[in-house]
């Protein structure tokens, strides 16, 4: 029976599945990387040591294909397409920590290494298999499986394909796999892909599959060991890439500090892959299975799957542009709060518009704005001393053992919701108190404890959207009087006195309204802010 390593209390390792390059990155690619990011720069905030991993799949037959029809040479190809993507995520701010790409010397390295492990347990051969091969997958499928004659993911019809490859016996390890699954609840997750992943591993057709591809078919490849007629093909070449990234044979070290991951991030369409394949190869070369596979749901564009031929496949470069300087916050935002991670989620402008003009312009933006006017009318611009007490701080102070529950099943929507929630209630709480007319009556003391109040839920909220929304969160920050010393992006750890209640005195710096409504015409974009008070 293999066992699943408890994770070293303070270490997070996550992983995102590595992009096809035989096209530019989209929506549906930005919301997983998001999600990751959003994970990671949470994890960072709890203290622990966080390593998050990216990355492109440069190897196969529709990279090379792709690459001819660009009149580039493989290598030449991937140069270019993979710098697609890493200005995709730096404008997305995704906080990875490394970008791997699989046709790297180390990566390699590993790939052979598996290989070589597996062939010397007697778990690959030799043999000669002819089926129905769908590009698009980059695997056999059953033609009961076919709607039409078609691939039910790709909508076009598989070709009939007769090699001799090297095979893997998934077979004498899918047993095996049923037990670790059923022994480990949350290693698959959600639940239905759990169930789903048990179910296949009951159909008998399931069995041995090809590792490599003759160099007669595919020439852009990692070669077998000591066999030049042969590539080594996508699935040990694309998964090892999770071991490559944490030093699996170049540095020992950090991947025994690093491995198992925590979490691999997938799309649903992959979870066979990662969770029978991978797992199945782990255990053949004696390396510790991962902790989670999480498959979330596919993103659509106004209801519809992603298309070229729709035209509606999203650069989220685009996007980004589109809605001003804080671009990347509104899509991260937007992306996680619509629909539950599990299921399939629907990009719409006008919903995304909406949406973050709801929440982060007329609620939060509003919270803050009306709070720091107040500041500087009725304290001189400085954070009021106040009565440590009060019961709406504190219901601010433990939002967090919500949002770790959240968090931990990646319940994003569910998140968000919490923290808006305490955002709706601090509104609520300063219309209800009046501290303007208190200070008019005379009771300063009362009114400096509302105002205290809701600086001290604003500074909370900062915190708990961070990982959302990372620049307007230290915007608000900057607002509320902070020093602009976070350090790099994502890099929480340096965020000093994040943690800290709002000192008393400390002078915020009221700059006019940080997050203006967007996509209207007659106002300005987001982020943009008028001259104001500054201190």
């Amino acid at each position: 029976m293999p066992s699943t390593e408890k994770a070293p209390r303070g270490k997070y390792y996550i992983t995102t599945a590595i992009d096809y390059v035989n096209a530019s990155p989209h929506i549906g690619h930005a919301y997983e990387k998001i999600a990751a990011d959003v994970l990671a720069r949470y994890h960072r905030m709890q203290g622990e040591d966080v390593f998050f991993l990216t990355g492109v799949d440069e190897h196969g037959s529709k990279v090379e294909k792709s690459a001819q029809q660009a009149g580039k040479s493989p290598k030449d190809f991937c140069d270019e397409m993979s710098s697609k993507f890493i200005t995709a995520w730096k404008n997305l701010d995704i906080s990875y920590d490394s970008f791997i790409r699989t046709t790297e010397d180390r990566h390699a390295l590993v790939v052979q290494e598996v290989f070589r492990r597996l062939r010397a347990k007697g778990d690959i051969y030799k043999s000669s298999y002819s089926g129905l091969y769908c590009d698009g997958c980059e695997d056999f499928v059953r033609e009961r499986d076919l709607v039409d004659g078609n691939c039910v993911f790709h909508k076009v019809p598989p070709k009939t394909v007769e090699e001799e490859n090297y095979f893997f016996k998934l077979t004498k390890y899918k047993p095996l796999i049923k037990e670790w699954i059923e022994a480990n609840p949350d290693a698959v997750q959600p639940e239905g892909r759990r169930k789903e992943v048990l179910n296949q591993l009951e159909d008998p057709e399931l069995g041995d599959f090809s590792v490599s591809r003759s160099r007669a078919s595919l020439s852009w490849g990692i070669p077998v060991p000591d066999d030049a007629d042969q590539v080594i093909y996508v699935w040990i070449d694309a998964l090892s890439n999770y071991i490559t990234g944490v030093g699996f044979q170049t540095d020992e070290a950090k991947f025994a500090q690093y491995w198992p991951a925590n979490l691999h991030l997938i799309g649903k369409d992959i979870t066979k892959f990662h969770a029978i394949y991978w797992p199945a190869m782990l255990m053949g070369a004696d390396i510790v299975v991962p902790r989670q596979i999480y498959a979330h749901g596919f993103i659509t564009v106004e209801g519809q799957k992603l298309s070229k031929s729709i035209g509606n496949v999203i650069d989220p470069n685009s996007l980004v542009a589109q809605f001003g300087d804080y671009g990347s916050d509104a899509l991260r935002f937007y992306l996680l709060a619509a629909t539950p991670f599990d299921q399939d989620g629907d990009y719409s402008r006008e919903r995304l518009i909406s949406t973050v003009n709801a929440a982060l312009a007329n609620n939060l933006g509003n919270l803050l704005n009306r709070t720091l006017t107040l500041v500087d009318k009725y304290c001189d611009g400085r954070v009021p001393i106040s009565d440590p007490e009060h019961t709406l701080r504190e219901q601010s102070n433990t939002i967090h053992v919500v949002i770790a529950q959240h968090m931990e099943r990646l319940e994003f929507a569910k998140t968000i919701d919490a923290i808006l929630a305490l955002v709706d209630q601090t509104n609520k709480y300063l219309a209800d108190e009046k501290p303007w007319a208190l200070f008019k009556e005379g009771k300063d003391l009362q009114g400096r404890d509302i105002l205290y109040t809701s600086l001290e839920v604003i500074r909370r909220v900062a915190m708990e959207i961070y990982p959302f929304t990372p620049k307007l969160a230290q915007a608000i920050w900057h607002q509320l009087g902070y020093e602009d010393h976070v350090g790099t992006i994502g890099d929480s750890r340096k965020l000093d006195g994040f943690f800290d209640t709002i000192e008393p005195g400390q002078i915020v710096r009221n700059e006019g309204p940080i997050f203006r409504r967007i996509g209207e015409d007659d106002e300005p974009t987001a982020g943009s802010k008028p001259e104001g008070k500054k201190k």
